[in-house]
């Protein structure tokens, strides 16, 4: 999995580091909603069944490398 050294900084913080890559490879795989930013980058959320929450991925305009990933509280799945 390629990640920006600014995931690799916060990765380390308390609310993030029991994010499992597995989790991340599955949101990048199976979003259910996905969105471009204004600067390219890309935006995917899934339900990570597990801790029943939903997790927020940010992707480089490569759509590959990872640059931020956490747990989204505001976001609610559309119907």
């Amino acid at each position: 999995m390629k990640t920006t050294r600014y995931f690799d900084y916060t990765r380390t913080r308390s609310d993030r580091v029991f994010i499992k890559e597995e989790w991340i490879k599955f949101v990048v795989q199976n979003p259910i909603k996905e969105e471009c930013q204004s600067d390219g980058r890309i935006r995917k959320w899934a339900k990570i069944k597990e801790v029943n929450k939903y997790l927020r991925i940010i992707l480089l305009d490569d759509g590959e490398t990872v640059h931020n990933a956490f747990f989204d509280r505001s976001f609610q799945e559309e119907l």
